[in-house]
């Protein structure tokens, strides 16, 4: 269980957006199509119009429905990940002075942003013009089948925090101060991504201390197999293993977001030493 059963999470803003995107077949796409759907997500370009049988959705939105308490959010991916902002923006507004909360939209199949199509094969995103995050649940079933993750309920939540950390980079300045440079082990993007592991990896070992307006902790403490669960997450989002898994040779100057033994270390970091710990901009070259 990750949240308790009676904690009251329909106070959320997220909502739900979306509608017509198609995989030939009928399921996820082929690791060749994979491989460059995660190009899309690393780059920040949409290049989906070049895979075959994929088609635009668009832009409807509704509540997300049925999502009243920890039990339900223990029962609905969509609902796991509505209630989990309301932790997410509880902690970050203890931590950042005039914080303001993203717009958390939770995908169904494509949604056009002004930061190219949010689909479950682009994976999960964060829109920084809109100040806006975008996920698709069904992301998880392909980080399961394509890359052998377990992508269990924590795994979830670690992936939602991953994204609202770089809203707190975006609206603390973080993004100005360290522009994109590029690709390589020591980029400006690599640091960004770890530091945004980090981040989410603070709020998971915090995540109990949030609670809902009858003082109910949203989240119950994870367990040992929560936090590997989460760990093998971050690991199989790690570029050498995305390159690996993709049929390729891994190349550390191509890295946007680091190799999984970083992931997974500066999880930790975070995890064990809180936001303080986070700042992966003040690592010399090398020792990242």
């Amino acid at each position: 269980m990750t949240f308790n059963d009676n904690a009251r999470v329909g106070g959320n803003t997220a909502r739900r957006r979306g509608a017509g995107i198609a995989v030939a077949g009928g399921g996820v796409a082929g690791i060749g199509a994979i491989a460059v759907l995660l190009l899309s997500l690393f780059t920040g370009t949409d290049l989906t119009e070049f895979v075959p049988g994929v088609s635009q959705g668009g832009g409807e939105e509704s509540e997300i429905a049925n999502c009243e308490t920890g039990a339900d959010a223990n029962a609905n991916d969509d609902c796991r990940l509505a209630a989990a902002s309301l932790a997410l923006d509880q902690f970050w507004a203890g931590e950042v002075e005039g914080y303001r909360q993203p717009q958390l939209i939770i995908v169904d199949q494509a949604a056009q942003t002004q930061c190219g199509t949010a689909s479950n094969q682009t994976g999960p995103f964060y829109c920084p013009p809109e100040e806006t995050v975008y996920i698709d649940p069904t992301f998880f079933g392909l980080l399961r089948e394509q890359f052998d993750a377990s992508a269990g309920p924590l795994a979830q939540l670690y992936v939602l925090a991953h994204e609202y950390g770089h809203h707190v980079q975006y609206i603390t300045g973080v993004m100005d101060r360290y522009p994109n440079d590029g690709s390589g082990p020591d980029s400006n993007a690599v640091r960004t991504e770890l530091q945004a592991d980090c981040f989410a990896g603070a709020w998971v070992g915090q995540m109990t201390e949030q609670v809902d307006e009858s003082g109910t902790p949203f989240l119950s403490a994870p367990t040992r197999q929560q936090i590997a669960d989460a760990i093998n997450a971050a690991q199989t989002v790690g570029d050498d293993h995305i390159q690996q898994e993709s049929g390729g040779s891994v190349n550390p100057e191509s890295w946007t977001h680091g190799s999984s033994e970083q992931r997974q270390r500066w999880f930790e970091a975070g995890y064990e030493g809180g936001v303080s710990a986070c700042d992966t901009f003040g690592i010399p070259g090398g020792s990242l």
